[in-house]
């Protein structure tokens, strides 16, 4: 992973509201949540929720399918599973200690 990919991942999750958006989308299966969903679980307006989704979807943290009239947001794992191994690259250098 590049590291301005992971700044910009870490940037998108250094926010309360995305945090909570992003952490709701990975309970959820392949299938992810519609907007409406998602607004009325975690208690945000349209308005706010859009931009946060936008912000996530744009880090590639979160995928977007369209279902007739709705949208579907689901958490990307593999992005989210390759942010947590470029933390973890270097743990101990290279030791064995985890």
């Amino acid at each position: 992973m590049e590291t301005n990919l992971a700044v910009a991942q870490l940037a998108a999750l250094a926010q309360e509201n995305r945090l909570a958006i992003f952490r709701l989308l990975v309970q959820q299966d392949a299938a992810g949540l519609a907007v409406g969903q998602i607004a009325e679980t975690l208690g945000l307006a349209n308005a706010t929720l859009s931009f946060h989704l936008k912000t996530l979807t744009q880090a590639g943290l979160i995928e977007a399918r369209q279902d007739g009239r709705f949208i579907h947001y689901s958490a990307n794992h593999a992005a989210m599973h390759g942010l947590l191994g470029f933390l973890g690259e270097n743990c101990c250098g290279g030791k064995a200690c985890c």
